[in-house]
């Protein structure tokens, strides 16, 4: 299974962003405390997200409750300071292990006490040098992409399921 874990998230748009991703795309999330807003059905409601009731997602008070609770499988840091692509690690055996892919707070990211004993997994989303990072929503959806890309899109639908596989040809 693929998980998004957004380490003390800041800002409720970005997370309801993140929280549509992840019920489009079957992906578990974790979120780990501080949060940088109320965790409840008005505030949640209010940043558009009216599927929470499809969302798979757990929170944690820290860190460490997370990786205590979170044990197995393998853990994807994304940081400005990585230097290999996201695109550069072979996501396709979804059967073997669950794979977590961890962003850190809009503000100051993944600490750099938890990164420095991961390198070899420390990841950038390649871009110019006329900006600093991405949208936290959009790295997000970056990634998982490339991950279901990889696995040949699981089992998501590959036509829109409201209107019907030929609506564009009627």
């Amino acid at each position: 299974m693929n998980h998004i874990v957004l380490f003390e998230p800041e800002i409720p748009q970005n997370t309801g962003n993140i929280m549509r991703t992840c019920v489009a795309t079957n992906t578990h999330l974790h979120l780990i405390k501080p949060l940088g807003f109320i965790l409840d059905d008005n505030h949640l409601k209010r940043c558009g997200v009216n599927y929470i009731d499809k969302l798979k997602y757990d929170v944690y008070d820290n860190f460490d409750d997370f990786m205590k609770k979170n044990s197995n499988g393998e853990y994807y840091y994304f940081t400005r300071y990585g230097k290999k692509p996201h695109t550069s690690f072979d996501y396709s055996n979804k059967e073997s292990k669950d794979l977590y892919f961890i962003f850190g707070k809009e503000s100051t990211g993944i600490p750099k006490e938890i990164l420095k004993n991961h390198l070899d997994h420390c990841m950038r989303i390649p871009m110019s040098d006329n900006v600093r990072a991405l949208n936290l929503s959009n790295s997000c959806a970056i990634v998982i992409y490339e991950v279901l890309r990889q696995q040949d899109f699981n089992d998501l639908l590959r036509y829109e399921p409201f209107k019907g596989e030929d609506y564009l040809e009627k």
